[in-house]
């Protein structure tokens, strides 16, 4: 099995937004974090790849086989969490836990206990009595429990505590240590993806910009602090800004020398600046390449 998750041209389209040909896969062994602003299309997509919502057209296969014709048999070897839930808010966590274990036929229980036990959850407690935090701990406490191969996780850390964070960064590059499985997460927290994330896939406005390791996209660019403000490279940014009589914004890495001739050193960005200077462009209609 060379790819555990393969995308190939998926589109969907709404009435102010559409999923343009998405494509991009994630191999075993890799932790792949999908990042872009609030609306630019991946929870959209994640819904796709578990046949939540229909796509026009376009292809999914999960584990080499056709997601659309092999959806239940595939789902069982998927651990899912969605950013908001939609559970029962009467129901305990053991009542859902009771549920939930009826649909999968790896489910392991004594697995479920020792993740509540690892996050701090109280089986008896409530969904409406549960913090966003907490609800986020339950959904990957569900689906770590049934031996996944592949998780699909929508904002897993969103809402969490430095802490918590940290150790659910922990579990996921412990899940993926023998290369037989893999998890693609989106996310807002950049820095989560600096401790874990092997591999980056960038959308913006339905659009896929990047997909590959995340050195190679670190890579393509520089990060400029020009204190000379010297106005006659603007032309040579992506984007940038200009602050109390400097100038700060993000190149090209293929850029790095016309700057370097001009007594300027740009440094390497870190996923934070990247992301916020494409954005940049992208709104100002700028273009750019890697």
């Amino acid at each position: 099995m060379n790819e555990i998750l393969r995308i190939e041209n998926v589109c969907k389209k709404y009435p102010s937004f559409s999923l343009k040909n998405v494509s991009f896969d994630i191999k075993p062994g890799q932790i792949m974090g999908f990042i872009g602003r609030n609306g630019a299309g991946k929870t959209t997509t994640l819904k796709c790849v578990m046949n939540l919502i229909h796509y026009e057209s376009g292809s999914i296969y999960a584990f080499d086989k056709d997601m659309t014709e092999n959806e239940l048999e595939c789902k069982q070897r998927i651990g899912f969490a969605l950013s908001e839930l939609n559970y029962y808010p009467n129901k305990t966590i053991r009542q859902l836990m009771n549920v939930t274990k009826r649909f999968y036929k790896k489910f392991d229980e004594h697995k479920f206990e020792e993740a509540c036990r690892l996050f701090n959850l109280n089986v008896d407690k409530k969904i409406e009595q549960l913090s966003s935090g907490m609800k986020v701990k339950f959904s990957v406490a569900i689906a770590l429990s049934h031996d996944a191969e592949l998780l699909i996780l929508d904002e897993p850390t969103s809402g969490l505590d430095p802490v918590s964070r940290d150790e659910i960064l922990d579990i996921f590059n412990k899940l993926v240590k023998k290369k037989d499985r893999a998890i693609l997460f989106s996310t807002h927290i950049t820095s989560d993806l600096d401790k874990c994330a092997s591999d980056i896939t960038y959308i913006h406005d339905g659009e896929i910009v990047y997909s590959g390791t995340k050195k190679g996209f670190i890579d393509s660019y520089m990060f400029v602090k020009d204190k000379t403000s010297n106005k006659s490279l603007l032309n040579e940014y992506i984007s940038y800004k200009e602050l109390d009589g400097r100038i700060e914004g993000l190149i090209s890495s293929k850029k790095k020398e016309t700057f370097i001739k001009n007594g300027i050193e740009p440094v390497e960005p870190d996923l934070e600046q990247i992301m916020v200077y494409l954005e940049r462009s992208k709104d100002n209609n700028e273009s750019f390449d890697l």
